[in-house]
């Protein structure tokens, strides 16, 4: 007697548990969170999704927990020490001083956005009445004139810094690839990079400032001049980076795909676009980071020395203004400078999350 088969049962053509498709996208989630830096996520959805608590809460530990417990002791440090010292604007504010000044700078801001929206309401009520009275050529139209407010200063900084890293990508890119290409560029370049590569930005400023001011005849609303003057300085500061990896990515590719190019007779466009740029990418993305990280550095600089609108500009003045609260708006410039410089590197790593596989925290 033959043996009958055995038919598969309903649980092996059923589709997988919903909670191996919820980790299975924990998976794929994993490297954003990361580059985002969202990591304690990660371990909070695990245990959601059924895994071991223990280990979940060990990774959780280590992805939050001791990260918030230096925040907490830093914090507890300043706001111990910081009134113990002394100074001519009185005592270093501790972190209930910064926090109440963060948010009269809000109300600050807000206050300001109220008389800009008044401004422009009597402005068109004024008009259309005259519209009515038949006097249509007394009818004016201007532009609020107030004072920048904090976050019209973050807005102009970060407006600021990603036109003089654009500006730097687009050179050091296509130059850093011809380095990285030709030895006979590179040892034309190479000289240059180490020279110019350690110069300040205070050394650069008037340079710019002169150039600027002598070719820039012409400034208009959307480029004001002292953005421009403010964006080459970046540029000229924070294309270093950007340009000595990309040359280092490119000339450290596999041999072998170079002579795959070669026996295949790929025009130098194809072989830049299909061999060069994917394997470079990841020393491309690492120059760009710290591009914009050197970039955000300098513009505040610039800005002090300038007195070119933005963050640079608000510590100067809260500086020379000598209120009582000056030190304490100061502080919380110093941390939003962080704060940005954290979130932008964040975002950096996220985009090569995105085009390349491989990235670091």
């Amino acid at each position: 007697m033959t043996q009958a088969t055995a038919l598969p049962t309903a649980s092996a053509v059923a589709p997988a548990p919903r909670s191996a498709r919820f980790r299975a996208r924990i998976d794929r989630a994993e490297k954003w969170m990361n580059a985002l830096g969202l990591g304690w996520l990660v371990p909070i959805a695990r245990m959601a999704a059924g895994e071991s608590p223990r280990e979940q809460i060990a990774e959780l530990q280590r992805a939050l927990l001791i990260p918030l417990l230096g925040i907490a002791v830093f914090l507890a440090a300043w706001g111990v020490l910081a009134p113990k010292v002394q100074t001519s604007l009185g005592a270093i504010p501790g972190p209930a001083q910064v926090w109440e000044q963060t948010v009269n700078l809000w109300r600050d801001h807000w206050a300001e956005r109220d008389k800009q929206a008044a401004f422009y309401a009597r402005q068109d009520a004024r008009n259309a009445r005259l519209a009515a009275e038949g006097k249509a050529d007394r009818v004016k139209w201007r532009s609020w004139t107030g004072k920048p407010t904090y976050f019209d200063q973050i807005v102009t900084s970060l407006a600021t810094v990603g036109l003089g890293f654009a500006i730097a990508t687009l050179i050091a890119v296509p130059l850093g690839i011809a380095a990285g290409l030709s030895r006979t560029v590179n040892g034309a370049v190479n000289p240059l990079i180490q020279i110019f590569k350690p110069v300040s930005p205070l050394a650069w400023l008037p340079i710019v400032t002169m150039v600027v001011s002598a070719l820039y005849l012409e400034p208009s609303d959307l480029l004001p001049k002292s953005l421009v003057i403010s964006a080459v300085t970046v540029t000229l500061c924070s294309l270093w980076p950007t340009l000595i990896n990309t040359a280092v990515g490119v000339s450290s590719i596999d041999r072998d795909l170079v002579n795959v190019g070669r026996v295949l007779q790929l025009s130098t466009w194809t072989k830049v676009r299909k061999l060069v740029l994917p394997s470079a990418l990841p020393l491309i993305f690492t120059g760009l980071r710290l591009s914009l990280g050197v970039g955000w550095m300098v513009l505040i600089a610039a800005e002090m020395l300038a007195q070119n609108p933005g963050l640079g500009k608000f510590v100067w003045d809260e500086f020379q203004n000598g209120a009582s609260s000056s030190l304490a708006r100061i502080m919380v410039a110093v941390l939003t400078i962080g704060l940005i410089g954290f979130v932008l590197d964040r975002i950096m790593l996220a985009l090569q999350s995105t085009f390349t596989f491989s990235a670091t925290r």
